[in-house]
């Protein structure tokens, strides 16, 4: 489903990705490893069309996406959930729920949409009419990730959904995670939680100083604590 080859990437002049290659196949759930400033963030900002300058060859659903503005990568199936998960002040849940769904192909199907969240996120289901803001940060960042679900994507892209949330979230969190990609659901996922986001993935790619220096199913790095602890350990 997703090819990348060659992903060079700057912010600026720092030349931050320097030759990122892997794929995510269609149905799975993929983590991208590595320590903080290793480039998994810009990774998934180049994904999604986000950074000033990329340059070699994003492919996704046979589409070269390089070519193509952030929107448009939207509308061809992406859905990116940011580690700062940009709920909408003022809104209530219900209503940046909306928000995933006015730009998306089931815009006309909203109610059934509305029923199929409120069953997938149970503790939203209890929120509707509240107003998002006052939710607990692992509320919000269950929220943006139902907003993400909302627009019934290809392919899910997470970035640090862990971060900042307390223990029991996390866990609920990680379940959530499992449940979407047994529905189907394609999700490439950035994350710090190193052990938890290999009990649930089928493949990693570890990034170091903006390379992928090791590719592995997840279960065998899962089983190498020596991989983990060079390259992801703080």
């Amino acid at each position: 489903m997703l090819s990348i080859q060659n992903l060079n990437a700057w912010y600026g002049t720092s030349h931050v990705l320097q030759g990122i290659e892997l794929e995510v196949k269609r149905g799975e759930l993929v983590s991208l490893l590595g320590r903080n400033g290793a480039g998994k963030t810009t990774t998934i900002k180049s994904i999604m069309g986000l950074l000033p300058k990329a340059k070699g060859q994003i492919t996704f659903n046979g589409t070269d996406l390089l070519s193509q503005p952030a929107h448009q990568r939207f509308h061809l199936g992406l859905a990116y959930v940011p580690e700062e998960r940009r709920i909408v002040p003022g809104l209530t849940v219900l209503e940046n729920i909306r928000l995933g769904i006015i730009a998306s192909k089931r815009r006309n199907q909203e109610r059934q949409v509305i029923e199929e969240i409120a069953d997938t996120f149970p503790r939203l289901k209890e929120r509707l009419n509240q107003s998002a803001v006052t939710m607990s940060g692992g509320e919000q960042q269950m929220l943006a990730i139902a907003r993400a679900v909302a627009c019934d994507p290809d392919m899910i892209l997470l970035d640090e959904p862990s971060e900042g949330i307390m223990p029991v979230l996390v866990d609920e969190m990680f379940e959530l995670f499992q449940k979407l990609k047994q529905s189907g659901k394609t999700i490439l996922l950035v994350e710090q939680n190193v052990e938890a986001a290999l009990r649930i993935a089928d493949r990693a790619y570890i990034i170091d100083q903006g390379a992928v220096v090791h590719a592995a199913s997840a279960a065998s790095l899962l089983a190498d604590p020596e991989i983990q602890e060079r390259y992801c350990a703080v």
